[in-house]
């Protein structure tokens, strides 16, 4: 499992911004801190909130410098469908192989509904050298502690308080 002060699985894989392109996490390191946020299904309830919730307080991670991602194991077309249906302003990064949520050890299953494979809600702050600086793994229903994430997000930009 990826905790805080481990180096963070690089990666290379769709990006949804409304277009798709290529996105590899080590190219954007350089641009200030990166928070994932994984999340098992677009258009899910739960997930649709965390990610409006998300959207709202943009303002906080912009002034540091982060940049946030939605991270699940939707494909690019529905995350873009997703992020207009939901107007939301940041991108979104497809998971549809898996391997994200395999070498952030977030993968989980609802096995009561037979689905398997999907990404656990978690969020993980990484620094502009590729250091994990916050972890937090929750459960499918749960949403992060917004103000701790941002805080973490400000921390690792060296803008703390």
């Amino acid at each position: 499992m990826v905790r805080d002060g481990d180096d963070a699985p690089d990666f290379t894989a769709p990006l949804a911004n409304g277009d798709i392109e290529g996105f590899t996490l080590a190219d954007h390191l350089d641009n200030g801190p990166v928070v994932l946020a994984f999340f098992p299904g677009a258009f899910s309830r739960v997930c649709t909130g965390e990610m409006r919730t998300i959207d709202e307080r943009l303002d906080v991670y912009d002034a540091v410098g982060a940049t946030v991602y939605g991270v699940s194991v939707d494909s690019p077309f529905a995350l873009n469908a997703f992020r207009e249906d939901n107007d939301l302003d940041f991108a979104f990064i497809s998971d549809a192989n898996r391997e994200i949520i395999k070498e952030y050890d977030v993968s989980m299953d609802f096995e009561e509904m037979g689905l398997y494979g999907f990404a656990q809600r978690a969020v993980f702050v990484i620094d502009d050298d590729g250091e994990v600086t916050y972890a937090w793994i929750g459960e499918p229903s749960t949403e992060p502690d917004y103000d701790e994430v941002e805080a973490a997000a400000e921390a690792a930009a060296g803008t703390a308080a």
